[in-house]
C-alpha cells in the first residue's frame, strides 16, 4: 500500500500490557473515576472473576456471570438489571470476546466506563464494534463509544488457556489482521500492524501447542492479538467476518472455531483481486504456498478444526447461510454472487482448499 497519502485515526483508549499487570487493576479502575465496578464473566470463569473482585476490594460491586457467545440481547437485558441492582458506576469485563462483548453492550447502553481484561486472543477489547444476536440474527454496529476505555493485558492470565481454545482464538485474531490488509479504508500503519500480528501469532501458536505454559509464546500471542484487534477496530472488514457472523448468529456455531475454518476459504475467494495483500500474508506466515494454503496448513499444524461439518454446521443449512450472507450489501475486493458464496461454504463444510 502506498504511503503517499492516507488517513489514520488512532484509537482513543489506554492499553496496559505486560506480565503481572493485574496488580495495577485498582489504580486503572480509579483512573476512570469508577468507585463501584460490576465484574462480568462467563459461568466458566467465576473463580477468576472472584479473584479480580477480591483484588478490587471496595471498588468492586459484585459479579455478573451471564456472558455467553454472540451477546444475545435478552442476556444483556438481564445484565442491565444486575448493573442497576449493584448501583455500579463502571464495568470490568474479565474473559474472552463473549464477556467483553457483554461489557460493550452495557457500556453503550449506559455510558459507563468499561475496563477490559482479556484472557483469550479474540481482540474484542481493542474494537469499537459490537455484535448482538436477536431472534437468530446477528447484527453488528460500530461506534467510538463502544470501545473500552482501558484494556489491561496480563500475559499470566493466558497461561492456563486450554490449547484448543488458544489455537482457535489465535486464528480468529489472524483473521482480523488478514482482512485489514485488503480493507478499502486501510493504510500503511495498519498494514504494518497486521503483518506483525500475523507473524507473531503464526510463530506463537505452534509453540503453545508444544508447551502450553511457554511464557514467551504466550506473550507473543497476546501481543499479536493486541495488534490484530487494533486492526479490526480501525478499518472495515469483509467477506470473512460477514460469513462468520452469519454462521455464528444464525446457526449458533462456536465463534473462534468458525473463524478458524472459514479464513482460508474466504481468502481463496478474493486472492486474485488483492495480490499485494496476499503476498504480505504469505510472507508473514513464512510459507512458500499461497496465502490460503498457508493459513489452512497452519490450522492443521496446530490442531484447529478445518471443516464446518466438525463444528456443528448442518449441511442443509448451507443454502440458508448463503442467502443470509447476500441479503445485505457489504464490500468485498471482488463481487461474490450467491452461487460463489454457496460454493465457498461447501468447500468449508468439507475442508477442501
Amino acid at each position: 500500500m502506498s504511503a503517499s497519502g492516507f488517513v489514520y485515526q488512532a484509537q482513543p483508549n489506554r492499553v496496559v500490557f505486560g506480565t503481572g499487570t493485574l496488580a495495577q487493576l485498582g489504580a486503572e479502575v480509579s483512573r476512570l473515576g469508577v468507585t463501584r465496578a460490576l465484574i462480568l464473566c462467563t459461568t466458566q470463569q467465576i473463580d477468576l472473576a472472584q479473584s479480580v473482585a477480591d483484588r478490587l476490594g471496595r471498588l468492586g460491586a459484585g459479579l455478573c456471570a451471564r456472558a455467553i457467545m454472540h451477546t444475545p440481547v435478552e442476556v444483556t437485558a438481564l445484565a442491565m438489571d444486575d448493573l442497576v441492582a449493584a448501583s455500579a458506576d463502571g464495568i470490568v469485563s474479565v474473559g474472552g470476546g463473549s464477556t467483553i462483548g457483554l461489557g460493550k453492550a452495557l457500556s453503550i447502553r449506559t455510558g459507563l466506563p468499561h475496563l477490559a481484561i482479556p484472557t483469550t486472543y479474540a481482540g474484542s477489547e481493542m474494537t469499537p464494534i459490537l455484535g448482538e444476536t436477536q431472534d437468530g440474527i446477528k447484527t453488528t454496529r460500530r461506534d467510538p463509544r463502544i470501545l473500552p476505555a482501558s484494556t489491561l493485558y496480563d500475559v499470566d492470565l493466558t497461561l492456563g488457556l486450554p490449547v484448543a481454545m488458544s489455537v482457535t482464538s489465535g486464528l480468529n485474531a489472524i483473521a482480523h489482521a488478514v482482512e485489514a490488509l485488503y480493507a478499502p479504508d486501510g493504510n500503511p500503519i495498519i498494514s504494518l500492524m497486521a503483518a506483525d500480528a500475523i507473524r507473531s501469532l503464526a510463530r506463537a501458536l505452534p509453540r503453545i501447542v508444544a508447551a502450553p505454559t511457554d511464557a514467551e509464546a504466550r506473550r507473543l500471542a497476546s501481543y499479536g492479538a493486541w495488534l490484530a484487534g487494533s486492526c479490526l477496530g480501525s478499518v472495515s472488514m469483509s467477506i470473512h467476518h460477514k460469513l462468520c457472523h452469519v454462521l455464528g448468529g444464525s446457526f449458533d456455531l462456536p465463534h473462534a472455531e468458525t473463524h478458524a475454518v472459514i479464513l482460508p476459504h474466504a481468502v481463496a475467494s478474493i486472492a486474485d483481486a488483492v495480490p499485494e495483500a496476499m503476498e504480505m500474508v504469505r510472507h508473514a506466515l513464512g510459507t512458500e504456498a499461497t496465502a490460503a494454503k498457508g493459513l489452512h496448513d497452519l490450522a492443521r499444524r496446530v490442531g484447529a478444526p478445518t471443516r464446518l461439518a466438525d463444528i456443528g454446521m448442518p449441511k442443509e443449512g448451507l443454502d440458508r447461510a448463503a442467502e443470509l450472507a447476500t441479503a445485505s450489501p457489504y464490500w468485498t475486493p471482488v463481487p461474490l454472487a450467491r452461487t460463489a458464496i454457496r460454493a465457498l461454504l461447501e468447500r468449508a463444510f468439507s475442508g477442501q482448499i
